[in-house]
């Protein structure tokens, strides 16, 4: 296709005509020729920018630039540092390196328009619980606050990702268990605090916890009164992130809250089977649940972002 500039004076003329030249390299269009007057492709159809602009073709162009996304413009880079337990490590994954959650779902996050790169640190370790991750103890918080500095270094936006709430919930056998709903509360609001004054910038990203069989029995025990406990944690959740929003507003958001249900429906699909005390027992995500897990995550980190 071949335009010819219009001398005509209608405004903006010439940056339009600029515009669609650049759509149509951008699209790999290579027959374009930008002339002016008369060709002496006698043979060839000359097409001038007002006739263009009496045309469908006209319209629907414009339409895609104003499209959301069409503007050049740099895509946002993403530093997120990954808070958990055993299912936020990987267990029971063949390959945690390539197949944990923090891994597909920074994969995601980079298919997604308007975001750049994706690193990631996995914070997640096997039996841990709110208590592991308590500042003061000096235990597990220490290489997160590592992590998210080796991050902070790194251009773009720090974010922390954190579900945590499995090992809170068991009857015994974990630290601090069993935790109550108040206790779990309190535990999240000094963790998400101690971020926040080390990284005032940053969003924290707070997911509910995700289902388990009520047979759950192994190194330690949940059962049905983990299980229960752990019902209780979620409106605990919603209250810190209603606190924070008043005293830091726009930092700390509601994560996934869908994986829990979408999971506990799809148990014999989703989860790996372990041999248990109690027998046969649901609690790790295996790859397909995994992949369904880090969607979820990516979808509500997405949206923190956003606002």
């Amino acid at each position: 296709m071949y335009f010819r500039h219009s001398y005509a004076p209608e405004r903006g003329c010439i940056e339009m005509k600029r515009s669609m030249q650049s759509l149509f390299k951008a699209l790999g269009w290579q027959r374009y020729k930008t002339t002016f007057g008369t060709s002496p492709f006698r043979t060839k159809t000359y097409i001038t920018i007002r006739k263009l602009m009496k045309t469908k073709i006209f319209a629907a162009l414009l339409l895609l630039f104003t499209l959301p996304g069409f503007a050049t413009r740099d895509n946002l880079p993403l530093n997120i540092v990954f808070i958990g337990n055993s299912i936020t490590h990987g267990a029971m994954l063949h390959n945690a390196g390539q197949d944990a959650p923090p891994v597909k779902c920074a994969a995601w996050l980079e298919s997604q328009e308007g975001i750049g790169k994706v690193e990631i640190e996995n914070q997640g370790y096997n039996g841990a619980s709110t208590f592991d991750f308590l500042p003061e103890t000096g235990n597990l918080f220490d290489r997160v606050q590592a992590a998210a500095d080796r991050l902070a270094r790194k251009n773009g936006m720090l974010i922390f990702s954190l579900m945590l709430g499995t090992n809170d919930s068991a009857e015994e056998g974990t630290t601090g268990a069993p935790v109550s709903a108040e206790q779990y509360r309190k535990n999240v609001e000094q963790i998400v605090l101690r971020l926040l004054e080390r990284y005032p910038s940053a969003r924290i990203v707070l997911h509910r916890p995700l289902w388990y069989s009520p047979n759950t029995y192994n190194g330690a025990k949940y059962l049905v009164a983990g299980q229960k406990r752990l019902l209780s944690y979620t409106p605990q959740i919603e209250a810190v992130v209603a606190s924070f929003a008043i005293t830091h507003p726009n930092r700390v958001f509601i994560g996934d809250t869908s994986a829990y249900d979408d999971l506990k429906e799809h148990a014999l699909t989703d989860y790996a089977a372990e041999e248990g005390k109690a027998g046969v027992f649901y609690l790790h995500p295996n790859e397909r649940g995994g992949s369904k897990l880090a969607r979820y995550w990516g979808e509500a980190i997405l949206k923190a972002i956003q606002q």
